[in-house]
């Protein structure tokens, strides 16, 4: 398989950013990594080896970059206006630097971007569906938190309801509701087991909340032996990556 170690230069960031690719040629997917922020995360966990054939055979080139998760939601002591502004920086990394750079790597200018995440990487991954559909038209959100408000401890503010997507999906209506409903899909996934307290619950509400809005998703909850863990997230992956390429 085709590995690359890249630091991607983000005015946005102040500083450059660890990104790794995998693969040669298909249509790329920017996989987003969970509360440990790393970029080798998915190699580590053993997430490129369940998909290998499908990166070896040219289906699908992922991207992972790091996140600064911890900055913008999981440290406790920083203040949310503190966290929010770390969340605003990583968007405009994401936007302005990895979606242009991942473009030209992939010699398809204006090419559609998939975007998957385990945990608060699903996280990341719905909200830039939600924000963005027009950049990221599919995504793939594995035992996600979408009630951000958890993460904060209860505080709240304008700037953090459109980071919070059981807030702000279902006031949608008009113009961003019809973005929704024309340039993405969602999918949801979650298990029963250990670990899953809070996720299960948000994903099935966000996938209600969806279907709601008639926003393109699909909701998939697994058994209670399916716990929050990479050994379920593997498994999960295998089931729906294809999928995901297939829409």
């Amino acid at each position: 398989m085709r590995s690359r170690h890249l630091m991607l230069e983000s005015p946005a960031m102040g500083r450059q950013v660890h990104v790794w690719c995998y693969g040669h040629f298909g249509p790329p997917v920017i996989v987003f990594p969970s509360a440990a922020g790393f970029a080798h995360e998915w190699d580590k966990q053993g997430m490129l080896k369940v998909i290998a054939p499908l990166i070896q055979s040219g289906k699908v080139k992922l991207y992972c970059p790091e996140s600064n998760v911890s900055q913008a939601w999981t440290k406790k002591e920083i203040p949310l206006a503190t966290k929010l502004e770390h969340q605003r920086a990583y968007d405009r990394f994401v936007l302005d630097t990895l979606v242009p750079f991942v473009r030209e790597d992939c010699h398809w200018p204006g090419a559609p971007m998939a975007a998957m995440g385990c945990s608060l990487g699903g996280t990341y991954a719905a909200l830039f569906s939600l924000k963005y559909p027009e950049i990221f038209r599919k995504s793939l959100c594995m035992s996600g938190r979408y009630l951000t408000t958890e993460l904060t401890h209860g505080e709240n503010s304008p700037e953090l309801y459109f980071n919070n997507p059981l807030a702000f999906v279902p006031g949608l209506r008009g113009e961003p509701l019809d973005r929704l409903r024309k340039n993405t899909h969602i999918t949801l996934v979650c298990g029963q087991g250990p670990y899953e307290e809070g996720c299960i619950e948000e994903t099935i509400a966000l996938g209600r909340r969806l279907k709601e809005k008639q926003i393109p998703s699909e909701t998939d909850i697994w058994g209670r032996d399916s716990k929050h863990d990479w050994d379920w997230w593997q498994r999960q992956l295998v089931v729906h990556l294809p999928r995901l390429l297939g829409r």
